[in-house]
């Protein structure tokens, strides 16, 4: 499996945070290979997806999207994989949020609750949520269950 971890316009890098996000990024690599992208505008990933040609599971992160607990999470990791999706691309949206055309093109608009995080902080909620659903398919204990 193929992972894109993609930050729209994350702006400056944080000396606190960076290295908690690469840290699971790394962690996730024994699983699914894993590239980071920074386009600046929602344009420009656009343009550097489509020019991979090849198909993509898009994963938003929008306050109005699902919400999944970390199993149910790694179980729709795994029905993905299961039904063949490859590359699966994750993506944290500009300050202001997805433009109404991205989010029709996602596959999967997801919700880490109601509130709004900072960029940094969803960043690395999600870069351990999806090392916490790697490792659950796994069954390594790095997941007790709760």
């Amino acid at each position: 499996m193929n992972l894109t971890f993609c930050r729209i316009g994350r702006g400056r890098q944080d000396a606190a945070w960076t290295p908690l996000i690469s840290s699971y990024l790394q962690r996730i690599r024994p699983y699914a290979s894993v590239q980071e992208e920074s386009p600046l505008s929602e344009e420009r990933l656009w343009t550097t997806l489509e020019k991979r040609n090849r198909a993509f599971y898009l994963v938003l992160l929008d306050s109005r999207g699902k919400q999944l607990s970390s199993v149910q999470f790694a179980e729709h990791l795994r029905s993905l994989q299961d039904t063949g999706h490859q590359d699966l691309v994750f993506c944290i949206g500009p300050a202001d949020g997805f433009s109404a055309a991205s989010l029709k093109r996602a596959n999967l608009l997801l919700s880490f609750g109601p509130m709004t995080l900072p960029h940094q902080m969803a960043a690395l909620v999600l870069s351990e949520q999806l090392y916490r659903a790697f490792t659950i398919l796994a069954g390594h204990p790095y997941h007790s269950g709760h």
